[in-house]
């Protein structure tokens, strides 16, 4: 295609079915997006929520090499409604390239647009700043540093541990940039806190719960760097799960509890659903064996693929089958130099993976590349994978849920166009609306559920071009 306008409108035009809003969120979260200066934040004393960087940089660009968009940080996410395919409100997590076609600008009326290619996309929503980011911990840390809101509110994003224990090129993620995060935001002179006291992350929840009076937070997540050793002299389990603990002990119900962590031996999982956890993330991020291999080359030496699968099939004995939701992170399959070639053997190598664990339970999600630039992944392929990657997998992954007869993944909030509030990738805006949604999941929910779903109807595209 000759401009990115035109390549929007084909695949939209392309895959009717697919929801517009979905496949302009893809291309939004797989080449990010410029700021004009309006669109930036006054960081934690505005009116804006600014980007908490809450594990990875998810930008295009290192830090020091994003202009006015270092010094003041870019909102966390954006709501995009109306322009030209007369969008449905779409939340995307904000990814910085100075250099993206997209670019966020006020127009002559002083409100903001998405523009791409000089002409306007959509009407911009800026996420507020919330109550609760407004007071300070008893030792004067912030709130978004110990525990940042993503996702327009619903989740608080507990990233406990802020390294990894598999370091170095031998054993990193070659897609990850959680340990470069760390050290930009330290040589920055930004407050980064490496490992969180339980205290502290107590105390900001108790200021979220305290000043978030309209409930918009229904789920936390505990995550980190995995560790392959020992952290405070603990084991990955029990590191995590003390956490947990706290969390339930002294708000027993109010949010929904999730936890990212390496697939685990059972009797070590099994801590983590003892403590509190409902929701459990053992994520095996690329699904063909030699690229695994490659691209997760610490998970490989230490636990193994077919180790890594059968210990998330295990954990469906714990949680539940439905609350095993292990994220893959579409694109790198494509990344060179140990990916496809092709989309079409991309789509079939992710679409095996993805019709092993739904027929046998387990519903995955995943996360949109953004290739970081420190990462050896993002170094070579700077554009990521093609859009229309993307969008063909919209379609594969909505394809097996309802094969199975699959609800929803819970604990990401409502489904479908309009309503999805998830914002790093777009598999939740494609699935259809549940009218009856009320939250995620009852008090005490537990065990195996499933479900129909239809495709979403509303969902063709907009006879109106970019």
């Amino acid at each position: 295609m000759s401009t990115r306008t035109a390549l929007v409108e084909h695949l939209i035009a392309r895959f009717p079915h697919i929801p517009r809003e979905a496949v302009l969120k893809e291309d939004l979260l797989r080449t990010g997006i410029a700021f004009d200066v309006a669109g930036l934040s006054e960081n934690e004393t505005g009116d804006v929520k600014p980007k908490s960087y809450f594990i990875f940089s998810f930008d295009h660009r290192p830090l020091k090499e994003l202009g006015e968009a270092a010094l003041r940080r870019p909102p966390e996410e954006v709501a995009l409604t109306g322009g030209p395919l007369e969008l449905r409100r779409t939340t995307v997590s904000v990814r910085v390239n100075p250099e993206s076609p997209y670019r966020i600008e006020a127009g002559p009326d002083g409100r903001l647009h998405l523009v791409l290619e000089q002409s306007p996309v959509a009407d911009v929503e800026l996420p507020p700043m919330p109550e609760y980011y407004r007071h300070r911990l008893s030792n004067g840390k912030s709130v978004m540093e110990i525990a940042p809101t993503i996702q327009w509110g619903y989740l608080i994003y507990l990233t406990v541990l802020r390294l990894c224990q598999y370091f170095g090129a031998k054993e990193e993620c070659q897609f990850c940039d959680i340990n470069h995060n760390w050290r930009q935001h330290k040589q920055a002179g930004r407050p980064y806190t490496g490992v969180k006291p339980v205290d502290e992350v107590i105390e900001a929840l108790e200021i979220i719960d305290r000043f978030d009076t309209t409930r918009a937070s229904h789920a936390y997540t505990l995550t980190g760097g995995s560790i392959t050793s020992q952290v405070d002299g603990l084991g990955e389990a029990e590191f995590y799960g003390r956490y947990a603990r706290a969390i339930e002990e002294a708000f027993p119900g109010r949010w929904i509890g999730k936890v990212v962590a390496q697939a685990l031996p059972k009797e070590q999982a099994a801590v983590f659903k003892e403590h509190g956890i409902r929701i459990y993330h053992p994520n095996y991020e690329v699904w063909d064996e030699a690229i695994f291999a490659r691209v997760s080359p610490g998970k490989e030496r230490y636990v193994g693929r077919s180790q890594w699968h059968r210990r998330i099939l295990d954990a469906r004995e714990i949680f539940g089958a439905r609350y095993v939701i292990p994220n893959f992170v579409a694109g790198v399959e494509m990344a060179k130099p140990y990916g496809f070639d092709g989309i079409d053997e991309a789509i079939r190598s992710t679409g095996e993976g993805l019709d092993y664990f739904m027929s046998r339970g387990v519903t995955p999600r995943f996360t949109t590349w953004c290739p970081e630039p420190t990462t050896p992944l993002g170094k070579a392929n700077p554009d990521g994978a093609p859009l229309e990657y993307h969008v063909r997998l919209l379609e594969v992954y909505r394809e097996t849920l309802e094969k199975y007869g699959h609800q929803a993944p819970p604990g990401y909030g409502p489904p479908g166009a309009g309503n999805a509030v998830f914002s790093v990738s777009s598999f939740m805006d494609v699935l259809a609306p549940d009218e009856e949604y009320e939250g995620d999941l009852p008090t005490g929910a537990a065990g195996m559920s499933t479900g129909g779903m239809a495709c979403d109807g509303q969902s063709s595209a907009s006879s109106a071009g970019l």
